[in-house]
């Protein structure tokens, strides 16, 4: 019996790696006390940030739900050994209000090694959590050839 079970591949009708993420506000909170806006600039662009400001400064609230989106989208490449590359997974909000996900230089070539074309997200928060589940939509040839070769 092996040590740990093996997961199948990604890809395929039907098939998602999904992922999830939870961020604490009051960790954030005391980031944000501690070492300032600047200590997240790290991890979002200067876009992300404004889509995260109200009149009156920086909403926390919003801070953490783009966070745990970009962990639960990083979640969905399943690549063993690499960082969460930041700056290259951007959730923006879209004139709708719903969160859109880019994917840029490493983050983008981890999506096309596992077959992911794009990353739904959505982002959820309250007084004390933000969640984020995010999804992978797989590249149309990787879908039928492998249902071609199931069949």
């Amino acid at each position: 019996m092996p040590a740990r079970p093996a997961a199948p591949p990604a890809g395929g009708l039907g098939w998602a790696n999904l992922g999830m993420d939870i961020v604490s506000v009051n960790r954030v909170r005391r980031l944000l006390a501690q070492y300032g806006e600047t200590f997240f600039e790290r991890m979002l662009t200067p876009g992300e940030l404004a889509d995260c400001r109200t009149s009156s400064g920086l909403d926390v609230l919003s801070l953490c739900g783009r966070i745990a989106a970009k962990e639960a989208a990083f979640k969905t490449l399943r690549v063993r050994g690499r960082f969460l590359p930041w700056p290259d997974i951007v959730v923006r909000r879209s004139e709708g209000g719903w969160p859109l996900v880019e994917l840029h230089r490493a983050a983008a070539e981890m999506a096309a090694e596992s077959g992911i074309t794009e990353i739904t997200v959505s982002i959820s928060h309250d007084v004390d959590y933000a969640v984020a589940v995010a999804a992978p939509i797989i590249a149309p040839a990787l879908t039928s050839s492998v249902s071609s070769s199931s069949s």
